[in-house]
């Protein structure tokens, strides 16, 4: 799909490299502009790399496909060969803090003047301007603790959680790729390119943008609440007769009220006064939720599959990864893909979130080792093999 599309990344860690890492996957050529000593996630796996842990699964998941070129951007030597890579390119990523990529010259406004249609996408931790605009930050710093995600999510007296690895990171770089897109859609047209601004911090906030949106409007909002406290019981976690849990999914207003009914056997609770409404089911929510725990309780999780399914009742199992990567639906949607290994080998991993009916979606390539690249970019930038040699003895460049 993005075939010809020239990207240059220079970026660390997971949001940026997510967006880049998309757009890899789907044919666009990625050049990833790393330090001299690699980006840091290189390293996740650092203190558990034996025999028994010999890939880099977080890392290779964001960067495969990519070609790489190690550049010292602190020296001006290096700082002109990121502006050479950048003076042809279709998108410029990165997650360098803003007053660095000033002091660098390799800010929107230097590269817009010397490529005035390529895109450049800036992801940060707090947005590109006010006090904040330099200060780093993570994804459970930003997106989920400061965002509000992190209180809605906890149930009141009790304590925060923290995210899972790069849960918002990769809801940002989709978001990063999707204006990207938009911008080279603009760009293709008009031969203007623009900044594409994206935050860990307003990803975060259009997330939960729901509840948040409820709340300023009304000033007041229902936090998540232990399951027998549910706001409505009938969405809500039920285990089974044989040990499983699986989340049933009423539609707002619970229209499917008789359906789950007649799926669940408590027909009966229909003209119970404490049940006869929504507002009244609400009301007296941890009862109800006693009758389904009651009811679920019954029967296995085979037999529930069959009695839910039955009345076109929305829900699904809890299952672990072990479970979800068996699952044959899983498989047919696409989740999994084969990750290709720099030694022809390969192993199972996450699908980049979309795929297209007529275009291949999968890895393009392993991901590359630390300045695997530098020398091929390099040549094609006109430097040639004693240039090269002398910047990487003056410690501007890595090869391999």
């Amino acid at each position: 799909m993005l075939e010809g599309i020239k990207v240059v990344e220079m970026a660390t860690y997971i949001a940026a490299p997510a967006a880049g890492g998309v757009m890899a996957d789907w044919g666009a050529d990625v050049i990833k502009i790393e330090p001299l000593g690699g980006c840091p996630m290189r390293n996740f796996f650092a203190t558990a790399m034996t025999d028994d842990y010999p890939d880099n699964p977080v890392f290779a998941l964001d960067n495969r496909g990519k070609r790489a070129i190690a550049v010292n951007t602190s020296t001006d030597e290096g700082a002109e060969i990121v502006r050479k890579l950048a003076a042809d390119a279709d998108v410029f990523i990165t997650n360098v803090r803003p007053g660095q990529l000033a002091k660098q010259g390799l800010d929107f406004d230097t590269l817009h003047a010397l490529n005035p249609k390529m895109i450049y996408a800036s992801v940060t931790g707090f947005g590109l301007e006010g006090a904040e605009r330099d200060k780093p930050g993570f994804d459970t710093a930003a997106f989920w603790a400061k965002s509000g995600i992190g209180w809605m999510m906890t149930p009141k007296g009790a304590s925060p959680v923290p995210l899972r690895v790069a849960v918002g990171d990769h809801i940002t770089g989709i978001s990063t790729a999707s204006g990207i897109l938009a911008a080279l859609l603009r760009a293709q047209k008009t031969g203007k390119g623009t900044l594409v601004e994206s935050s860990l911090v307003r990803a975060g906030a259009y997330v939960v943008g729901s509840d948040f949106s409820t709340y300023m409007r009304y000033g007041r909002i229902a936090r998540s609440r232990p399951r027998e406290e549910a706001v409505v019981p009938t969405s809500n976690f039920f285990q089974t007769s044989d040990g499983h849990w699986l989340f049933m999914n009423s539609r707002p207003g619970e229209p499917d009220w008789p359906e789950i009914m007649r799926a669940t056997g408590l027909e009966h609770l229909a003209d119970d006064p404490r049940f006869d409404s929504f507002r009244n089911r609400r009301k007296n929510g941890p009862a109800l939720v006693t009758e389904f725990d009651t009811a679920f309780a019954k029967h296995t999780l085979d037999e529930w599959q069959q009695r839910l399914d039955a009345e076109g009742v929305i829900w699904s199992p809890v299952q672990s990864f072990e479970q979800a990567l068996e699952d044959p639906q899983m498989k047919e949607a696409g989740v999994f893909v084969d990750m290709p290994k720099a030694d022809g080998t390969s192993y199972t991993a996450p699908a980049s979130p979309i795929r297209f009916g007529d275009a291949n979606t999968d890895p393009k390539g392993p991901s590359p080792e630390v300045g695997e690249h530098t020398d091929e970019i390099l040549e094609t930038l006109g430097f040639d093999s004693e240039a090269r040699a002398k910047l990487s003895a003056a410690k501007v460049i890595k090869t391999v």
